[in-house]
């Protein structure tokens, strides 16, 4: 018996591993490390002089940065416009941005700032030359016309560590109120041609988007790992964002932004979310995010953090009922093991400890509740209607509309 056993053991070391197909789509070329928005200049050299700047309402503006920014374009000769994005950009906005610096000659857009900053810098870049409603090519909500081009060079420099927006070809934009919309302008072509992730740039985030942004990227994380269309690369890059997602976000969050290593880690981890939330798509949380960063005025982070933990329960318990051989079930207890770094002695133990990891973390970060922004139980069911768009279709399993209404519930 020892002979066979070490016999298969052999065996099954010396099986070539055959890699599953996937496709890689286009990237940014990026510049990653602490002090690397100091070649921001160099880079806009590179695509001409006249530039359009992109930022939030405060934030950055406030900076010294900012004003050293200005400083360093004004020296070298090279005219900017600024553009402001006060909250998550609404297709009307957009369009009358590009009405005001469509007739003017802009080499290259510079978004600076969290991820609704970089969408709208993106949708801008995309319409400076095109001059058509951004309407035309939302998905799902207009005529949906095949994207052209061409687009105006675009830099992506993020300012928090949550979106991944620097690294995908997605450009999401909301219209508030129940009837309204959270959809994508979306194209190879809106790619950034550069992303400089300088996690410096994290040390003067707020507490709260710290959190909230945090939990964004851990959600696109562990979602795309159990992704239907999960695949070795993606497995690679899944789990080293997933270690320094672990090793990043409470400790930067307890910090409030001032530990080095910690800023690294969750740069990181939110570049690793993008990439692979390009590739692979997501799941439940971000089919319910869209209707609810839609209806309601729900910063995106916050519904992520507020129903990972238990839209992860509700996947995991749909699973052991439905469909206890979906290779999702193992994905989520690596996801155990690399979180809490220990060896589980069963699946189970593994799935439940995961689910106790992801609410204790909702619990220190202070993640608010939904009802915190006017939803209400009679409203679960116009945002449960409205919520299986892209993102629900790469979810694990297929889940009932009750089992997605208790993933809301639950977090009223």
């Amino acid at each position: 018996m020892r002979v066979l056993l070490s016999c298969l053991r052999i065996t099954e070391i010396m099986t070539p591993y055959s890699p599953m197909p996937f496709s890689l789509a286009r990237l940014p070329r990026i510049e990653f490390g602490n002090g690397s928005f100091n070649q921001l200049i160099p880079a806009i050299a590179g695509f001409g002089h006249s530039v359009l700047l992109v930022t939030g309402a405060r934030s950055f503006p406030e900076s010294s940065r900012w004003q050293t920014l200005l400083q360093q374009l004004s020296e070298q000769g090279m005219p900017y416009q600024h553009a402001v994005i006060p909250g998550e950009p609404s297709p009307e906005l957009i369009d009358d941005i590009v009405h005001q610096f469509s007739g003017m000659s802009i080499d290259v857009v510079v978004a600076i700032g969290g991820g609704s900053a970089l969408d709208a810098g993106k949708a801008i870049a995309g319409l400076l030359k095109v001059k058509r409603s951004v309407m035309d090519y939302l998905e799902g909500v207009g005529p949906e016309l095949d994207y052209e081009g061409p687009a105006v060079a675009f830099i992506a420099v993020p300012t928090t560590a949550g979106t991944g927006s620097e690294a995908t070809k997605n450009a999401v934009l909301s219209r508030q109120g129940l009837d309204g919309f959270k959809k994508s302008f979306r194209d190879d072509k809106l790619v950034a041609e550069l992303a400089i992730i300088d996690p410096d740039l994290l040390a003067t985030c707020p507490q709260s988007v710290i959190a909230a942004n945090g939990m964004d990227a851990l959600t696109q994380l562990i979602e795309s790992y159990v992704s239907l269309k999960a695949n070795r690369l993606n497995d690679a890059l899944g789990e080293s964002g997933l270690r320094a997602a672990r090793d990043g976000l409470i400790r930067l969050y307890k910090t409030q932004g001032q530990d080095v290593l910690a800023r690294e880690n969750m740069a990181f981890a939110s570049l690793m979310s993008g990439i692979n939330l390009a590739q692979t798509g997501l799941g439940s949380v971000h089919g319910l995010a869209s209707p609810l960063g839609a209806f309601y005025p729900i910063p995106h982070g916050v519904v992520c953090g507020t129903l990972v933990a238990t839209a992860t329960r509700v996947n995991i318990e749909a699973m052991q009922q439905r469909e206890a051989h979906n290779i999702a079930l193992k994905r989520y207890a690596k996801i155990a093991a690399l979180l809490m770094q220990r060896h589980y002695a069963s699946q189970d133990e593994a799935l439940t400890g995961l689910v106790g990891l992801l609410e204790s973390w909702t619990e220190t970060l202070g993640i608010n509740r939904l009802s915190d922004y006017g939803l209400k139980a009679d409203g679960i069911d116009h945002v449960v209607k409205h919520s299986r768009g892209s993102s629900m279709k790469t979810n694990p399993i297929v889940l009932t509309d009750d089992e997605i209404a208790s993933i809301v519930s639950e977090r009223l």
